[in-house]
């Protein structure tokens, strides 16, 4: 039985490490996007990635500039920022077929509850994954420390978790995702808008008394936020959660970071932003949240 295609959507890091690894394996890929650059020397190279121990893999992937090319897609991984989620779903309308499912892996809040407003509740997979990875250049992208890739349970995922195992990603199925995902939202709230801000790696926040202090008052906030709401964490201390991730991906630019520093728009809006919207719709104080939010919008005019 020949593994099964991916359409991927994005050219980033992390969907640029989902195509490598994924095409490694046998599987065809494909990666929808509007970055040219991104597109071209994915075209001509391939999906490039550097993993931990230095070694490079490489997998021939097509690049799609319109979604009419990948019709009748039975697995999509939705791997753009927040921001184009929208885009992202009146694209996979096009193409998405009627069996398939679309499965988010992106950060913060929201994203799979767009997709579904256009494409099904059925068609849309829940997912959340702490792999991390740069992008160094065009279609190559360097593997930021291994994580797990939770996938909310659901009918059409059984494939999807085969080929992601077979391609040396770990993969657990979760009853509910929205712990996980809320999990992921306190560390990214945490970390990414200090670092943009500061333009220091995630390890550096830990050095400064200041930062230290403002990455505990963001964290304690989210928690706040989810039990407002009956959320269980995945964790009991979010403070000790977020600087555990600082410490192992000490050497790593987040991804907000990465965005500040090519002049191109963040996802603050799902990440600092939601939390302050949610806290203001469950009157929970989200004071350093929403300054953090609005300092990075200011960066981005």
């Amino acid at each position: 039985m020949n593994p099964p295609p991916f359409f991927i959507l994005g050219t980033g890091a992390l969907a640029t490490l989902f195509a490598a690894r994924l095409g490694a394996r046998g599987h065809e890929i494909s990666m929808l996007g509007t970055w040219d650059a991104g597109l071209n020397a994915l075209e001509r190279d391939g999906a490039r990635l550097i993993e931990s121990s230095g070694d490079e893999i490489h997998a021939p992937v097509r690049s799609l500039h319109a979604p009419e090319a990948g019709r009748a897609t039975r697995i999509a991984l939705v791997l753009v920022k927040a921001w184009q989620t929208e885009r992202a779903a009146s694209q996979l309308k096009e193409c998405l077929a009627e069996d398939g499912v679309a499965i988010t892996l992106q950060n913060g809040l929201g994203n799979d509850e767009i997709l579904a407003a256009t494409l099904g509740r059925e068609r849309v997979a829940l997912g959340v994954t702490t792999t991390g990875a740069s992008l160094i250049a065009p279609g190559l992208a360097r593997a930021g420390g291994e994580g797990i890739i939770s996938l909310q349970a659901h009918a059409r995922i059984s494939e999807v978790e085969a080929a992601l195992a077979g391609a040396r990603f770990t993969v657990r199925i979760v009853a509910d995702a929205q712990s996980l995902v809320w999990g992921k939202l306190v560390v990214n709230a945490a970390i990414n808008p200090l670092t943009a801000l500061l333009r220091v790696p995630n390890g550096k926040l830990l050095e400064n008394p200041s930062s230290l202090h403002l990455m505990k008052l963001l964290a304690q906030e989210v928690a706040a936020v989810a039990n407002a709401q009956g959320i269980k964490l995945p964790f009991d201390d979010p403070v000790a959660a977020a600087e555990n991730v600082a410490q192992k991906t000490a050497a790593n630019r987040s991804s907000m970071l990465q965005d500040v520093e090519r002049g191109a728009q963040t996802e603050i809006d799902a990440i600092c932003g939601a939390v302050a919207r949610a806290g203001e719709k469950f009157n929970v104080p989200t004071l350093i949240n929403h300054a953090c939010w609005e300092l990075v919008r200011a960066l981005e005019i």
